[in-house]
């Protein structure tokens, strides 16, 4: 099972980032390129402990849609999603936030097992851990620079 892990300091209060970081508003725009949209569940505003979101996007030129669900939420400090349907046989991913000197030490934690088998073994080596990697910290360096602006224009 591969785990992705992206550590990322932010100059802004870990308040902020915590929120930026389960705003399906901030999701949404930080994957833009995948024409990720939330289709079901919350669409808008702050997700919350027990809550779902159904997203709709484009990976590999083929329309998917995602059912996350929080898992556990511990604010401002922590929050895990896990998916509920979706292409991945399992996956949970964790967000963690701690107060640093400048800000805040964002850490993503996604692990997820790809179906198919052997198959799902062989794409993560040649090409799905990879990209996955690329579209969280893509992800985050968004969150980063919402967050920082924020900070900046208060």
């Amino acid at each position: 099972m591969p785990v992705i892990r992206i550590e990322l300091l932010i100059n802004a209060p870990v308040e902020i980032v915590f929120d930026l970081a389960r705003s399906i508003e901030i999701h949404a725009k930080s994957t833009a390129h995948t024409k990720e949209k939330p289709v079901a569940g919350v669409t808008s505003g702050l997700i919350e402990l027990g809550q779902t979101v159904t997203w709709e996007a484009i990976h590999f030129g083929i329309k998917q849609r995602l059912t996350a669900k929080i898992t556990i939420m511990e604010r401002p400090y922590r929050f895990v999603d896990e998916q509920v349907r979706g292409a991945f046989k399992h996956f949970k991913h964790t967000h963690e936030f701690s107060a640093v000197p400048n800000g805040t030490k964002m850490v993503d934690i996604f692990e997820y097992t790809s179906p198919l088998g052997v198959l799902g073994r062989l794409a993560d080596k040649w090409f799905l851990e990879a990209y996955m990697h690329d579209f969280l910290l893509q992800r985050n360096l968004y969150i980063k620079a919402a967050a920082e602006d924020a900070l900046r224009n208060g």
